[in-house]
């Protein structure tokens, strides 16, 4: 009878060793198959204006309207050469000059028919002007290009701001007076139509220049150019 009870225990002893062995081992087995915590992700930085690269005259071309190429829209003379002594210079996304002799920023390639417009601002006693169809890049004048006139105080009242001298008077009065204009222009075939800020001061026929450069111009007075596109026709 002993012989049992003694076995009896020993057998009781033996189960309940094993069975915390067995909790311990689980234990251990569970700790060593957890996934470590990973860190949670750092939050995007948006992007800012001033992260992104400067936009060029390419660049800009790109985002204007589909028929338009871009010339100028505050980034850079890369569409341009300059001629004779002006002092142009960049400065707030406005090319512009005040001073020194006559010159010109005068378009790299030579143009047939087209729409071209100059978003500029001149005084009121500003002589300059867009010259169009010029046949020799180097050599820009009203005699060899159309020369669209700016100068509101011309004594001449036939080369006047809108008109094209030597050719056509304005046909309504027109005044820049140091506010931001656009003239509009366009040459298809042996028609030339201007428009300043809308009114059309120039709707005429001449077939002197059929092709050519086009030149902005600094004679006398400040002169702002702020934004030039073309769109050939």
């Amino acid at each position: 009878m002993r012989l049992r009870v003694l076995a009896a225990a020993l057998s009781t002893s033996f189960l309940v060793a094993a069975c915390g062995g067995g909790e311990m081992a689980g234990s251990e087995t569970a700790s060593e198959v957890a996934p470590t915590p990973m860190p949670a992700p750092m939050p995007a930085v948006p992007a800012t204006a001033s992260d992104a690269p400067p936009l060029t005259t390419n660049d800009d071309s790109l985002l204007a309207e589909p028929t338009w190429a871009v010339l100028f829209a505050g980034h850079d003379l890369m569409s341009f050469n300059t001629i004779g002594g002006a002092n142009w210079r960049l400065a707030d996304g406005v090319i512009q000059a005040d001073g020194g002799e006559p010159g010109w920023l005068v378009t790299k390639g030579a143009y047939t028919d087209f729409r071209i417009q100059v978003e500029f601002q001149a005084s009121s006693d500003t002589n300059s002007g867009v010259f169009i169809r010029c046949e020799d890049p180097n050599d820009v004048s009203a005699e060899r290009c159309y020369e669209i006139n700016v100068f509101d105080l011309n004594e001449n009242p036939n080369n006047r701001t809108g008109g094209i001298i030597n050719l056509a008077p304005p046909g309504v009065s027109v005044m820049a007076g140091d506010e931001w204009n656009t003239l509009d222009i366009t040459a298809e075939g042996d028609r030339l139509t201007v428009r300043f800020n809308d009114m059309v001061t120039v709707d005429v026929q001449d077939e002197k220049h059929a092709r050519g450069y086009i030149g902005l111009q600094y004679n006398s007075g400040p002169i702002k150019i702020r934004e030039v596109r073309i769109r050939p026709l």
